[in-house]
């Protein structure tokens, strides 16, 4: 499997006999050039974009903010190899690609990379879980094997990938198989990684025999121990992220419904708050978020806008047997929804989720370009911290933020998943926005090209490697550097 440097003059694909004949100064390309691919070309990533917000309250109080004081690794050195341009001192190992076998022998990888987190194994080893947010027109879907099969109607699911200290793979197998469309998730504190179904389809449409929209617990290190078991108390809606609580055991949920009435915001309060392997299965209590005048999260438009006695309204039916949750009757005073609510994470005592975009024209109070809000489960309080892009033009860097996760130096890194070029982008305490990987993976055509979205961005628990997926053609790369210097 390739191997490249950013600094290297080339790299040479596995199975290749020489250097590959795409010129090192080679990059993407487009026949009528936005603002973000002209910056993509010539470096200047990071200038000109607007953002709003104070990113060092994300951070204050944790050790990842210690050490914070540059803006970024510099620009992006075009990778010889044509997969994924990084800045100078930088290297990526490709540890798995669509249609590859397994190492279990079970099949194939599967497609659509999407969310994924890293878990720390024995004597320095990693284990990767890996979503493959399959839907049933999926060109290869997770293998069925028996005892971690839900639907045999469904290909999407888990695979997870064991490494050593240097990120060379021991082993990849199948980590749960028959579920739809799986997005994102989260871990937990007990080291499991909770996967999440983007979909609510029910037994008899699309092929599938069983109700979706489901979370379900996956172990990493060995899937049986957890099975194919959907946590129904968490709900049935289409559900992208969770966070846990390590305190109170309380697990956070977003839900990216495509049709207005947007998503809810959600807390699942479970009955064994202690935890553990298998401790979601007693169940628990669904509740959606309420702040009291905002029946719409869009509206809000000022970084360090703060309301207080955020409400907690009970969920009617979470297997939305009748009616989907987002359209139950929540009572008089109604609920709060948002458009596109994905990327979900705990760090210094509060619950941060992302909305990715709104759009007016859709059906949202008002259009932004990317917003991260933060609640405060102790002072019942909700603050938009974060704005991502301009107000005018949507072509600038910025826009769009899905998958998200806290950096080793301070700040966050941000999978892309808007239109043209696709990156990843680091955003720093200070708020400044810089790139850290482009992807280089054409699907479109030499006229016309088209890059897959980038998703799942985590670090390994040293901090010393980030691991990143594209989503199509469904990659997963290790990249490691100067991440700390």
């Amino acid at each position: 499997m390739p191997t490249s440097s950013a600094s290297a003059a080339s790299s040479t694909p596995s199975g290749a006999s020489g250097p590959p004949t795409t010129p090192a100064s080679t990059t993407p390309s487009v026949p009528s050039a936005s603002r973000r691919q002209v910056l993509a070309r010539t470096g200047a990533l990071g200038v000109g974009i607007a953002f709003a917000g104070s990113v060092s309250e994300i951070f204050a109080g944790t050790a990842a903010a210690q050490g914070l004081g540059r803006s970024g690794y510099g620009p992006l050195v075009p990778d010889p190899a044509g997969l994924l341009d990084l800045p100078k001192g930088f290297r990526y190992k490709v540890l798995s690609r669509e249609g590859e076998p397994l190492r279990s022998g079970e099949g194939r990888v599967p497609s659509n990379h999407d969310g994924m987190a890293a878990f720390r194994g024995h004597r320095g080893r990693v284990n990767l879980v890996r979503n493959h947010e399959n839907r049933p027109n999926a060109a290869i879907g997770v293998p069925t094997v028996e005892g971690l099969t839900y639907d045999p109607g469904a290909k999407g699911g888990c695979t997870a990938i064991a490494l050593d200290g240097r990120n060379n793979v021991l082993g990849e197998r199948v980590a749960i198989a028959g579920t739809a469309v799986n997005c994102a998730g989260g871990p937990t504190p007990w080291g499991t990684w909770l996967t999440c179904e983007e979909n609510e389809d029910k037994a008899g449409t699309n092929g599938y025999t069983k109700d979706h929209g489901f979370i379900f617990e996956v172990d990493p290190v060995d899937p049986h121990r957890t099975g194919a078991v959907p946590l129904t108390a968490m709900g049935r809606f289409q559900h992208e992220a969770i966070a846990v609580d390590p305190r109170s055991g309380v697990v956070y949920e977003t839900e990216d419904a495509f049709l207005k009435p947007f998503g809810l915001f959600y807390r699942f309060l479970p009955k064994k708050p202690q935890g553990g392997r298998g401790s979601l299965r007693a169940g628990g209590e669904l509740q959606a978020m309420r702040v009291p005048g905002v029946p719409d999260l869009s509206a809000i438009q000022e970084t360090g806008a703060t309301f207080a006695g955020v409400e907690w309204v009970d969920v009617p039916d979470p297997l939305a047997k009748e009616t989907p949750i987002r359209l139950q009757d929540f009572g008089k005073k109604g609920i709060t929804h948002a458009q596109k609510l994905e990327g979900c994470y705990w760090g210094d005592k509060a619950v941060y989720f992302v909305s990715s975009f709104a759009k007016s024209a859709e059906g949202s109070a008002a259009t932004h370009f990317g917003q991260v809000w933060k609640y405060e489960p102790h002072q019942r309080r909700l603050t938009l911290v974060v704005v991502f892009g301009p107000s005018t033009d949507i072509q600038l860097p910025g826009e769009s933020p899905d998958n998200i996760c806290l950096a080793p130096r301070g700040g966050l890194m941000v999978c892309e998943d808007g239109s043209g070029t696709q990156h990843v982008y680091g955003l720093t305490k200070r708020g400044e926005v810089y790139a850290m990987a482009r992807g280089r993976q054409n699907i479109g055509t030499p006229e016309v090209p088209e890059w897959g979205e980038f998703a799942g961005v985590t670090f390994s628990p040293d901090c010393e490697t980030m691991y990143v997926n594209c989503y199509t053609p469904g990659t997963t790369f290790a990249v490691t550097g100067p991440w700390n210097h």
